[in-house]
């Protein structure tokens, strides 16, 4: 029984500061700055966390590592596709080890 008040306490301390916004806000129009802001935040943090480590993923060989970025950003900038993307920006970083003796 201790486990399941537990549970629903946890459960209800994080999902309140979850809903409140919602609540608060769900009255208001949210001006289109605004929006076009939360909409880049997924990406915004996602690049975040992946960064460093792209920057890192090579060790040793910094300039494969920077290859490898600036061909995943060419790649996204002209295809949207994610796949294609990786795939793009894991062959440029073998061909630049590859070449480099790694």
């Amino acid at each position: 029984m201790k486990t399941i008040l537990l549970i629903i306490g946890m459960m209800s301390v994080t999902f309140i500061p979850r809903y409140l916004p919602f609540i608060a806000f769900s009255r208001y129009k949210t001006p289109r700055l605004i929006k076009r802001l939360l909409r880049t935040l997924p990406y915004a943090a996602l690049g975040t966390l992946i960064f460093p480590g792209a920057i890192m993923a090579v060790p040793g060989y910094p300039v494969a590592a920077v290859v490898g970025i600036v061909a995943a950003i060419i790649c996204s900038w002209f295809r949207k596709e994610i796949i294609l993307t990786v795939l793009f920006s894991v062959a440029a970083t073998f061909l630049v080890l590859y070449f480099s003796g790694y």
